[in-house]
């Protein structure tokens, strides 16, 4: 899968993809996620991509011109699956939507920044439209970053043992059960007999109903 990232602040975004599993997931040329500086395709030699708002009111609105042409110049050599823009008024990204998009080919994200992105660039370019929670950030390479990460760990060969993203939250409208490791008691505290019990069937459906339980009292809403 090639992701690639328009943004004004490309090296917000070096830190996450450096490490852990996402570095793992580009080094076995799983993945590959390109970062391009929107001030590459700049109107002046001032590096301008933003101007004031028409109508009044503070702060800035990423131009139409620039997006345009960064837009259009990456997809004379890639084709896109969605051509995404990470906004706070977007659909709330989950896990069925990650799930969704590991399955894409190639993605194009937009990082909003100032008060975003001309409307015209969203009504002519988007396809696809996200937001990470119901809360605003200074621009959208965390909110990128979030996206990219959620989707690369599911691609198959990323995670050592493939079926461990089959039991995260969020993937059956459950949460994840309590997890234990060694040792068996720690400060009085014991690891539930059952984990214990070397009976799979029993392991199984001790966990599911205490994702269900968690469920319940923590998200009900996703049961809703």
């Amino acid at each position: 899968m090639i992701i690639d990232i328009i943004t004004v602040s490309p090296d917000l975004l070096v830190s996450p993809f450096s490490h852990s599993i996402m570095k793992r997931a580009q080094d076995k040329g799983l993945l590959t996620v390109r970062t391009h500086n929107l001030r590459d395709w700049a109107l002046n030699k001032y590096g301008q991509i933003d101007d004031y708002q028409y109508g009044g009111g503070a702060g800035m609105v990423m131009m139409c011109e620039p997006l345009a042409n960064a837009i259009e110049r990456l997809q004379q050599t890639t084709t896109y699956d969605d051509i995404i823009y990470m906004t706070p008024d977007g659909p709330r990204f989950n896990q069925q939507m990650a799930n969704q998009l590991s399955m894409k080919a190639n993605l194009l994200i937009i990082c909003g920044h100032y008060k975003g992105i001309d409307q015209r660039i969203r009504d002519l370019y988007i396809t696809k439209e996200i937001s990470i929670g119901d809360y605003v950030l200074s621009g959208g390479e965390l909110a990128a970053a979030v996206v990219v990460d959620a989707i690369g760990r599911l691609l198959p060969g990323v995670l050592n043992d493939e079926t461990s993203a089959l039991f995260d939250s969020f993937q059956d409208h459950l949460l994840a059960p309590p997890v234990y490791t060694r040792p068996a008691e720690f400060k009085g505290l014991k690891v539930p007999d059952i984990l214990l019990s070397g009976d799979p069937k029993k392991v199984e459906d001790w966990r599911h109903e205490q994702s269900i339980q968690r469920t319940k009292a923590r998200r009900p809403d996703i049961l809703e």
